[in-house]
């Protein structure tokens, strides 16, 4: 079993940036590829980003290229994503979810993943 516990979200005015954290227990960080998901009111959960175990291997969905990172802190057992230049259509509840992989593969569908966070609130104000 894997543990996740998202942090780092708030309120932000549109054009502000905010950091997300999620700490991963319970068994070797390293070998689990991470993702960030979102869901804003009325929609379905979407993807947001995804890292490798390879921390140099990363892919994003099309409307966050150029404003956010992820990234990962095999040392800090934490994976993060940056958020900038945000938007009022970027409010949702940011989920990481993690699942054990290849040392390159990365993963953009829900049911790639076995492990979930609670979630995180992040509003962006217009």
């Amino acid at each position: 079993q894997v543990q996740l516990v998202e942090s780092g979200g708030g309120l932000v005015q549109a054009g502000g940036s905010l950091r997300l954290s999620c700490a991963a227990s319970g068994r070797t960080f390293s070998n689990y590829a991470m993702g960030w998901f979102r869901q804003a009111p009325g929609k379905e959960r979407e993807f947001v980003a995804t890292v490798a175990r390879s921390i140099g291997h990363t892919y994003y969905a099309d409307f966050v290229t150029g404003r956010f990172t992820i990234s990962r802190d095999n040392a800090k057992n934490t994976v993060y994503l940056q958020m900038n230049n945000l938007k009022s259509e970027d409010t949702a509840v940011y989920f990481c979810a993690a699942r054990g992989g290849t040392y390159f593969g990365y993963y953009d569908r829900q049911s790639d993943y076995d492990y979930w966070g609670q979630g995180t609130q992040v509003t962006v104000s217009s």
